[in-house]
């Protein structure tokens, strides 16, 4: 992998990852599709993408900087105080509902992770599954009607459903933006509660993939390539969030699942004719 095509992986991760298209879908297919010597389902393409990845998460703790700051306090202070507390802080409560969020991905992933791996070197069905994503967003545009504008308020029912749509982003083409805000959409959340839950929520399980396989890129050559990217992927990455934030605020997911809609079938078309 060449420094130029470890920066245009980046910077794809980096957009794909929060804007809902699935970054590892196109992490799997920009490769083939322009015939790079990149095996995708190789050991070593799993720890590049991890690094990338990490660069997102810090760009999500640096833009969620207050937020976290309060949060990992309230962890503290719930595990110093009874459970009954969480009624009574709002924080505390917030923290345990992103704790229970993150359970089911992050058990699916761990004990399922090399049968997902696999999948990495499967283009034409990550393209495939990227119409799919499109056509959930879409049924999750209709679930919208006043929904709850404040995370505390969510019961933890509403957050373990959450977490296990967060399970479908790990299958090549379902994007972990896309699939949660839709299962926010679904248990009753406004729009921006369910981007900003979305969001807050990939950040632990992002770290950890990244403790499981960061520490393999120096065996396998990519260091200095998952350098760049993890840089360039967290500028992307923050510029991203910045205005998903903004425009969740005043606008709804149909367009970008038409976006991912239309680019699964194009990536499709194109892997089919072998272009």
């Amino acid at each position: 992998m060449s420094i130029g095509q470890a920066v245009v992986l980046s910077a794809l991760q980096g957009f794909t990852e929060l804007f809902p298209f699935s970054s590892i879908a196109f992490q799997v297919i920009v490769p083939h599709l322009f015939h790079w010597a990149i095996d995708t389902s190789s050991s070593q393409f799993l720890p590049f993408v991890v690094a990338l990845h990490l660069g997102t998460a810090i760009a999500l703790i640096v833009y969620f900087a207050r937020d976290w700051a309060r949060l990992v306090g309230a962890f503290f202070r719930s595990v110093q105080t009874s459970l009954l507390e969480l009624d009574r802080d709002g924080d505390q409560r917030a923290v345990w509902l992103l704790i229970a969020a993150t359970v089911p991905a992050g058990i699916v992933g761990l004990v399922f992770r090399h049968a997902f791996a696999g999948l990495y070197g499967l283009p034409q069905l990550a393209a495939a599954l990227l119409i799919v994503n499109g056509l959930i967003m879409l049924a999750g545009d209709r679930l919208v009607q006043h929904g709850q504008e404040d995370i505390p308020a969510m019961a933890f029912w509403q957050a373990i459903l959450i977490g296990v749509a967060q399970i479908l982003a790990l299958i090549p083409g379902f994007s972990r933006s896309g699939v949660t805000m839709v299962g926010g959409l679904a248990v009753g959340l406004s729009y921006e509660t369910a981007a900003r839950f979305s969001f807050l929520m990939a950040t632990p399980v992002i770290l950890a993939a990244g403790v499981l396989e960061v520490h393999k890129l120096h065996m396998h050559g990519l260091l200095v390539q998952s350098l760049v990217g993890f840089v360039v992927a967290g500028v992307v990455a923050y510029l991203s969030v910045r205005y998903l934030m903004r425009y969740f605020e005043t606008h709804r997911l149909m367009p970008l699942a038409l976006v991912s809609m239309a680019a699964g079938v194009v990536l499709t078309g194109l892997l089919l004719m072998g272009v």
